[in-house]
């Protein structure tokens, strides 16, 4: 690839929003790179896809210890599009990884001790290439280490320098209201909290949304699409070429219902008139919440970027229309 020069409209199309009441404000739509950055992937179109990305305004890159394929390949991948093509443009990103999964073999590659954070956030920076990064997370609660301890690991990581802000993934309302209590004591608030949230999970709406709007924390919802499912692209059958045909790891083809389907048909029909793609119905539905900071997105080609910033046209939902979504996610 030639030597890379971002657009000089990048930051004129994009919207960007306050993370609870932080300092930071955030694309409305980040880049995840859980899938498609590995090893396994062509890397000139990985280093495509994060270059179509901050052209368009994108400047958050959303990452964990464990991305790949295999673990810890989409950290070295990335750090070396950094160094392609990234090294002026530090300053203009937002570069977020997490620690909560297996890591490595042994009683210390996982979960949440101080031992295995601080460690795995070392080995983060060096596959990235980067002295600290913006945002580093919890990636999962640690049901035999205390939360105290796993909040004070990253309240100490902010105190080394490793990172600017500490954030949650996946847990509870409860465990949440628990682990802001001991962050903000610490003196290190916990920015923003990341959970699984689509039109097919609506589990945060069980009290974590509200409980991060009263606390001042921002949310950034992962799995929007639902691995796919909330697109036009499963309502013909599915595709030889789709996800579930082609690894079956995430959405499995026992996932696609017959009930399931009918939904997405009733969603669909919705979006059609409201005059977008169910793809960007489901992304905006999700930011019509003002506790929502920013939504993951996934993306194997760069058009499917390009595309989803669609959704940003239209963000309003009148009465009738969230009745008759919520009237076919009901649909039996």
């Amino acid at each position: 690839m030639s030597k890379y020069q971002p657009s000089a409209f990048r930051y004129q199309s994009m919207s960007y929003r306050r993370s609870g009441k932080s300092g930071l404000v955030f694309p409305a739509l980040s880049l995840g790179l859980w899938h498609n950055f590995g090893y396994v992937n062509v890397f000139e179109n990985s280093r495509n896809l994060i270059r179509t990305a901050f052209n368009h305004g994108i400047t958050h890159f959303d990452l964990a210890n464990n991305y790949g394929p295999p673990p810890g390949s989409a950290e070295s991948v990335f750090g070396e599009i950094l160094k392609l093509d990234f090294r002026s443009y530090r300053d203009e990103m937002i570069i977020s990884t997490k620690a909560g999964y297996t890591m490595w073999d042994g009683p210390y590659g996982d979960w949440g001790s101080k031992k295995y954070l601080v460690s795995s956030l070392d080995a983060s920076l060096q596959r990235m290439k980067l002295d600290y990064v913006d945002i580093f997370y919890h990636h999962r609660p640690d049901p035999g280490t205390p939360i105290a301890e796993t909040m004070q690991s990253l309240d100490l990581i902010v105190r080394q320098g490793k990172a600017l802000y500490v954030g949650l993934s996946n847990y509870t309302a409860d465990q949440t209201a628990e682990a802001l209590t001991i962050l903000k004591q610490l003196g290190t608030p916990c920015l923003i909290h990341q959970p699984k949230y689509s039109l097919f999970e609506r589990g945060p709406e069980s009290g974590l949304l509200h409980l991060l709007e009263d606390s001042g924390v921002g949310c950034i919802a992962f799995s929007p699409l639902a691995q796919g499912l909330l697109t036009d692209k499963y309502l013909n059958g599915i595709p030889v070429d789709s996800r579930v045909m082609t690894s079956g790891q995430f959405l499995k083809e026992s996932n696609i219902t017959t009930g399931k389907i009918e939904k997405v048909r009733l969603l669909n029909e919705i979006a059609q008139n409201r005059g977008q793609k169910l793809v960007h119905m489901a992304l905006s539905w999700i930011l019509k919440y003002p506790v929502v900071t920013s939504v993951l997105i996934g993306a194997s080609r760069p058009e499917q970027i390009t595309d989803a910033l669609l959704c940003l046209e239209n963000l309003t939902f009148s009465d009738e229309e969230l009745k008759a979504i919520d009237t076919a996610l009901s649909n039996e």
